[in-house]
């Protein structure tokens, strides 16, 4: 099976929120996806963004967007961010009742259907609804903040994915989110992920440009063998 080439998406929640923008435009020339972080303030505690703000971005930049919903009501809220425009769109399995109806939503909507699985939550019920979606977003921290300490443990879910995903011969990428930097994205990307998520270590850095690349540099290398 060819593997395809990774994917490294720089999460706006490390931006700077008072120049989206500049920030998103700072990425662009490196990025394959924009990542974004939209919490509601119930179902993790926190609040960042919301659709306005997502559409106002969507005319700044020629970018992918990769919106994660950690919000309660996906099925209320989720095809308005497809119907705007947005590349991937993925939902957390803990807050919806009927996954493969919202991904058929999301899917009629235009945009890819991505499911997320919570730090503390088992893959295993979730394995059979892959054919359904587009993306499998793996948390490596308990979603709802950023800056958290990347939890190698949970990587066994990224395996278990892999197992899956390649036995059944599926077109699904595997996304981590949560710690992802430099000392890590290898080791996720050695378990099966083939899609990144990285804030602080992008917009962390003097050339947040340079870091995406760099990023990629380490996950090809990982996902090769070389």
């Amino acid at each position: 099976m060819t593997v395809p080439p990774p994917v490294v998406a720089p999460s706006i929640l490390a931006a700077d929120f008072a120049r989206l923008a500049d920030e998103v435009r700072a990425v662009e020339s490196a990025a394959d996806w924009l990542h974004v972080d939209v919490m509601d303030n119930h179902f993790v505690p926190n609040l960042t963004i919301g659709l306005p703000v997502v559409q106002s971005l969507l005319a700044a930049t020629e970018l992918p967007f990769d919106v994660h919903l950690m919000i309660e009501d996906p099925r209320r809220w989720a095809p308005g961010y497809a119907d705007a425009g947005a590349y991937n769109v993925t939902f957390h399995a803990e807050a919806c009742d009927d996954p493969v109806a919202l991904a058929k939503d999301l899917r009629s909507a235009g945009a890819k259907a991505g499911l997320a699985i919570d730090r503390d939550t088992p893959i295993e019920p979730y394995l059979e609804l892959l054919p359904s979606f587009d993306t499998l977003l793996i948390m490596t921290i308990k979603a709802g903040f950023g800056g958290q300490r990347f939890l190698p443990s949970l990587l066994d879910k990224v395996r278990a994915a892999r197992r899956h995903v390649d036995g059944g011969h599926l077109e699904l990428r595997i996304e981590v989110d949560g710690g992802i930097a430099a000392d890590t994205i290898e080791q996720a990307a050695a378990a099966g992920a083939d899609a990144f998520v990285a804030g602080t270590a992008v917009y962390g850095a003097d050339d947040p440009a340079e870091a995406v690349r760099r990023l990629r540099g380490l996950a090809e290398r990982a996902m090769t063998g070389a």
